[in-house]
């Protein structure tokens, strides 16, 4: 069982997001204090779907312990791979952070309403970027329990 730096296992994460930009900063901040071979990236709904039921190229895919989503995608968006993950028995018990730019009453109040796990807005500025992502891996892979059903045990 591979551990990180703080003697947690590591945690399987899925960031979805159309930015790469801001995938790449929400990985190396992650990647710090868990183990970055283990977050992975998508650019749309379409492939977060496939990555979650191991469809295509994603059919050697772990399911994560977490997903990280923005909720506006190209093509599917997020509220919809909200929606589906949610509907879906097997990924519905799947933690989903919704980390999306929209500050909307109306974003945050029908991603819970969807099963959204929680929802932090963007900030604008680096120095509370970093701190908003790393608040998110402090929790959802430090305090948490997530439902790993025994897999990295």
């Amino acid at each position: 069982m591979e551990e990180t730096a703080n003697n947690l296992p590591a945690a399987e994460v899925l960031l979805v997001d159309d930015n790469p930009a801001d995938s790449e900063l929400v990985r190396e901040i992650l990647g710090r204090n868990t183990c970055p071979d283990h977050i992975h990236a998508v650019l749309n709904g379409t492939e977060a779907i496939a990555f979650l039921r191991g469809q295509g190229q994603h059919a050697r895919a772990v399911l994560p312990d977490l997903v990280i989503l923005d909720l506006n995608l190209p093509g599917k968006s997020g509220r919809t791979v909200l929606a589906e993950v949610k509907a879906d028995p097997v990924l519905r018990k799947i933690p989903v952070v919704v980390f999306s730019t929209s500050n909307a009453t109306h974003d945050i109040v029908l991603s819970y309403e969807t099963g959204a796990n929680c929802y932090v807005s963007k900030p604008r500025n680096l120095r509370d970027y970093v701190a908003a992502v790393n608040s998110i891996g402090e929790y959802w892979l430090g305090f948490a329990r997530l439902p790993r059903e025994g897999k990295h045990e």
